[in-house]
This record gives structure tokens, sequence and C-alpha cells, in this order.
């Protein structure tokens, strides 16, 4: 496996050495030595330091920081899952998704549904006012059908799905609500409903080709995933987990050349 030394970590990720041995000490990263006592980091380890890069851009606090990693090197596998992994942080919880599988940091509990931060490239605090008015109404543009899927999402997520769909019906070429739809869908473990409605996108989109190659990725379809990757960074060249997913799909598939070139495509972009 490829190994990564601390000047990797800084031009890769934008990590310093205080940052990396902070992480050290507190045992959630764990290199090794190589010549002359110099530390080698995993793609593991990469992970574990993006995330607490991420998860501290999200204003999340230290002790739940801490005790998240913690968590996550625990289960964190010896061979990075071709379904990868996703960090949330939603409300006062951390979450972790493996594939299909959720769960909370914390307590270790699988969740039923949370929010998967993929969307956009970014890792993001989710808060959403819950209840919505019920209406068999629909607008001639489907914004209210949206604005009724958007309040739903974290109380009744099924329901936020109709509205979504109700709006699609109504307003083919709302984007946002294809997103929207698409996401909870995949979170619900709903996955083909969730590649129609990707694939009946009438324009392309960046955002949008990035969610449908995550989900190409949980159904085990990594070559579908990477080309789709490609197509999204086609539209944005700027869409850093792109190459971070790519780098990660090309480091699985032994392709060491590819994956060091879109982590550095990832350093830049994510700048």
């Amino acid at each position: 496996m490829h190994v990564y030394g601390t000047r990797d970590l800084q031009r890769l990720l934008g990590v310093g050495p205080s940052a990396v041995r902070s992480l050290i000490r507190a045992g959630h990263v764990k290199p090794s030595k190589g010549a002359r006592g110099r530390l080698q980091f995993s793609f593991q380890d990469l992970i574990i330091l993006r995330t607490a890069r991420a998860l501290t851009g999200a204003n999340v606090s230290t002790r739940k920081l801490n005790r998240s990693l913690r968590q996550l090197r625990e289960a964190l596998p010896a061979s990075v899952p071709l379904s990868g992994l996703s960090i949330a942080a939603v409300g006062d919880q951390v979450a972790v998704r493996e594939g299909r599988n959720q769960w909370n940091t914390e307590s270790g509990q699988y969740l039923l549904a949370f929010e998967v931060v993929v969307e956009a490239g970014e890792i993001q605090l989710i808060s959403r006012d819950s209840g919505a008015p019920e209406s068999d109404g629909v607008s001639d543009d489907g914004e209210s059908e949206f604005d009724r899927g958007d309040q739903l999402e974290t109380t009744n997520p099924s329901a936020a799905i109709d509205a979504y769909r109700r709006c699609l019906a109504a307003n083919a070429k709302h984007l946002q609500a294809r997103l929207n739809c698409g996401r909870l869908l995949h979170v619900e473990g709903r996955l083909a409903e969730a590649e129609k409605i990707y694939r009946e996108a009438s324009e392309p989109d960046a955002t949008l080709l990035f969610n449908l190659a995550v989900l190409l990725e949980d159904l085990g379809r990594a070559g579908e995933a990477m080309q789709t990757y490609r197509q999204a960074l086609e539209l944005d060249p700027d869409l850093s987990d792109a190459h971070f997913n790519l780098a990660r799909l090309h480091e699985l598939a032994g392709n060491r050349r590819e994956s060091f070139r879109h982590l550095l495509a990832y350093k830049r972009t994510s700048e």
C-alpha cells in the first residue's frame, strides 16, 4: 500500500505538523516509521486527517470530535471500502456512513436515516425546521411542494420524498428538488429509485453527477462511478471531493500515479 510522508500531508491536505502531532498523540492517526525514523501515513490516515479538518471547520466541539474520531478509527477497515466513508455532523451528533450502513459514532448504534454529506462535495452541518402543514395542492412551478419537502426532511423523510416528487411532476427542471429527492432515496436504501431520479435530469449538473457517482459506488459499480466523477469534473473542475473520491478509487485499483494526481488536484481545489 502506498504511504505518505509528513510533507505529503501538508501538500495534499493542508494539514500542518502541529495538527498531525496532536492527532497522533490522541491516537487518531497511527503512522508507521520508515527509513531514519520518518513517519509514514496510510491512505486511511489521510481519511482521518481530512475528516478531522472538515469537522473542525464545521465547528464540532473538540470533545465530540475526539470521541468521534476515536470511534471512527476503531471502525475503520484495514482497507478502504469501495463504498467509501462519509462523515456528517447532524445536530449534536456525528454520524458515519459506510456503504449502506449508517451509525452514530458516540453510541455505536445504527441510524435509520441521517444526512449523508457528499452533496456538492462538502461536509456540512444540517439545521432544518421540523413540521409542515399538509396540503393536496400543487403550485404551478412546484415551489410550494419543494418548501414542504424541505421542511419534512428530518421529521418524515418519506413524506418529503413524496413532496419532492410532486414538485418534479410540476417542474421537471427543479434541480434542487431532484437533488434532495435523490439524496433522501439514497439514504433510505432505495438506490434504484434514486438512480432513476438522477438520470431523469434534463440538463447535466456537476453536483447531481457527483451524487450519482456516490450512489454507483454504493451499488458496487466502481467503474461507472469513476466515469461519472470524471463527467462531474468536466462540468466543475474545482469539485474537490470528486478528486478525493477518484483518488480513493484509483488507490483501491492499484493505480497509485492516478491516485496521487487526484490527491494533488484535491489539495489545489480545496484551498
